[in-house]
């Protein structure tokens, strides 16, 4: 029988790979799971993808990189005229009142990171990129740490409580982050 040709299939299967994770979570996840929602024949993910850390791997780049275009462009159009804390505000604001299945998608995939090793870099990485984006506008690397890790906390909070945005409370409470600004 000869061989299908199909120069897109490793793309497909990362794209199921991401799909499987937004509809079922990280246990969901199989290769049988992702070759039936990419309509592939089981072998072709154990081809391009020997383990499921390197699916993960694969599906937490391809994600990651579309919130760090998000970030990146957020963090060249912040206005040096208004108080960070309220730029900051505003990108929590706007994620968190966006499709919020992309954002539960995001973590979900990022929190993979705590029980799978090889996933971890890719977080790293990511949590870096936005520190050094961040630090641009502060001039202060400690100080846009503090602020990734105020924001990732404060998502976390909303997406495991469903509790309202309280700009005011946010706006404070990373004004007290960036000493007052």
């Amino acid at each position: 029988m000869a061989r299908r040709y199909d120069p897109d299939r490793r793309q497909r299967l990362i794209d199921a790979a991401i799909g499987v994770v937004g509809e079922r979570g990280i246990a969901g996840l199989s290769h049988r799971a992702v070759a039936t929602a990419a309509d592939v024949p089981l072998g072709s993910t154990t081809y391009h993808f020997a383990t499921l850390d390197e699916l993960l791997v694969a599906a937490l780049r391809q994600v990651n990189g579309g919130w760090m275009a998000d970030f990146a462009r957020w963090a060249d159009g912040i206005d040096p005229a208004v108080p960070l804390a309220d730029e900051v505000t505003r990108l929590i604001e706007e994620s968190l009142a966006g499709d919020r299945s992309r954002v539960e998608l995001e973590y979900e995939l990022y929190l993979a990171a705590l029980r799978r090793e090889a996933v971890r870099p890719i977080a790293a990485e990511c949590l870096e990129e936005m520190v050094r984006l961040l630090a641009r506008r502060t001039g202060d690397v400690p100080a846009a740490r503090a602020v990734v890790a105020f924001v990732d906390g404060l998502m976390l909070q909303h997406l495991l409580t469903g509790q309202p945005f309280e700009r005011a409370t946010v706006r404070a409470g990373l004004a007290g982050v960036l000493g007052g600004e």
